[in-house]
């Protein structure tokens, strides 16, 4: 439910979303060696001469060491973010997906899941890799913020690392520029003319080389005391961001399918509160699981009971207390009531009662013994009653524990 306070306020307003956050955080690291890497990436993404598939492939010829090649990684996740605000990430793929997403579409479906896992999962949307953060931390500021107060947030380590490498103006790092800059002039002097293409597209091998071999001198440069530890921060703040870009990406990609999937499983389940329906889904479905669930439908609703709903062994046994007395139990307190503890053993569902009335008391009284295995050798008639009638009352407290524990079972994840 909305707040009332300031909504009339709202009405004209877009939210305007945007991924500001994330496209600050990425100018302020484009300094020394990473402008030119990621010029040379925009480049290429946005090159209308090449292949898709020749694209690739100079970014994964150029990509071997990924850490120094941040101009991908920022990119990537630059893509990435402006895909989400767009709603660009969810595929159009058949009749099932036939529209554009939206942000909103995306908003609407990762808050929905926050809902349904826990009640198909029993867990949270976060222990399924599904929470608000695992679909839109990068949008979260997650790779802004210090994820457990100690350890510093990847886009700092970024821009740490890179200054303080970049302060030591490196040859290794001014070669790698200049590989960058020569791969880049070749792909921007590319033309539609097939003659032309023909005869540049070749050259673009060694180029690609040339920044790779640039990348490994560089990093054989930072293999020194003086910038190992920052070297490593690099390595990890890149692997941190490709791993977040990595997960979003999977999940989201999936969303319209995997959401779907859940309320299908929803209404599936919900149609065994129906008889007639349970009865027909469990002869036309094939898996064994959904034909258990339909055909048990039935007797597990029936165990369920909100009264009897516990969470441990000790509220347990107050509950069979509570349960126990509210049911007017014991209903027969004096053994010596032998008239009592008779009529009781009558109503008891485990002794069979037939030839009763032609029984005395203490005949039923005694019978009752042998049927329940009460040993009754040597006892008078008083001691068998006392011990019948604590054998029932314990049935009666077994019963409603036994109720207790179908309830939590029909009421358990499973």
């Amino acid at each position: 439910m909305a707040i009332k306070k300031g909504l009339s306020t709202l009405i004209d307003i877009s939210p305007n979303f945007s991924d500001q956050a994330i496209e600050n955080s990425v100018n302020q690291i484009k300094v020394g060696w990473v402008i030119k890497s990621f010029e040379l990436d925009a480049v290429i993404t946005a090159n209308s001469v090449l292949s898709l598939s020749q694209k690739n492939d100079i970014k994964d010829a150029i990509n071997n060491v990924p850490y120094l090649n941040l101009g991908r990684l920022l990119g990537d996740l630059l893509r990435h973010t402006k895909s989400i605000i767009d709603g660009s990430i969810l595929p159009i793929t058949d009749a099932l997906n036939p529209t554009p997403g939206t942000f909103d579409e995306i908003l609407s479906s990762v808050q929905s899941l926050q809902g349904i896992i826990p009640l198909l999962y029993g867990g949270t949307a976060k222990d399924k890799s599904r929470s608000v953060n695992d679909h839109l931390g990068t949008l979260n500021n997650i790779l802004l913020e210090p994820d457990d107060g100690s350890t510093l947030p990847a886009m700092t380590m970024l821009k740490e690392s890179v200054d303080f490498i970049v302060g030591f103006n490196l040859s290794e790092e001014t070669a790698l520029e200049t590989a960058y800059d020569n791969l880049k002039a070749h792909i921007n002097s590319l033309t539609d003319d097939s003659t032309d293409i023909e005869h540049r597209t070749p050259l673009l091998a060694p180029l690609q080389t040339a920044v790779a071999t640039a990348h490994t001198n560089f990093n054989n440069s930072l293999n020194t005391n003086t910038f190992l530890a920052k070297r490593d921060q690099l390595a990890l703040a890149e692997v941190k961001i490709e791993k977040q870009v990595s997960l979003e990406n999977a999940n989201l990609v999936t969303l319209r399918d995997y959401i779907q999937s859940l309320i299908d499983v929803q209404n599936y389940a919900g149609m065994g509160s129906d008889d007639e329906m349970a009865e027909l889904l469990s002869k036309v479905s094939q898996a064994p699981e959904w034909v258990n669930y339909y055909k048990t439908y039935k007797e597990n609703f029936a165990s369920l009971n909100p009264i009897y709903t516990t969470n441990s062994d000790s509220e347990k046994e107050a509950m069979i207390n509570t349960i126990y007395t509210n049911s007017g139990l014991p209903d027969v307190q004096d053994p010596l009531d032998i008239i009592a503890v008779a009529n009781k053993a009558r109503r008891d569902s485990r002794i069979d009662t037939a030839g009763f009335d032609r029984l005395t008391v203490d005949e039923i009284v005694t019978q009752s013994c042998q049927q329940l295995k009460i040993p009754i050798a040597n006892r008078e008639i008083y001691t068998q009653s006392e011990l019948l009638l604590e054998n029932m009352n314990d049935e009666d407290r077994r019963q409603i524990s036994q109720a207790l524990d179908l309830n939590q079972s029909a009421d358990t994840l499973s």
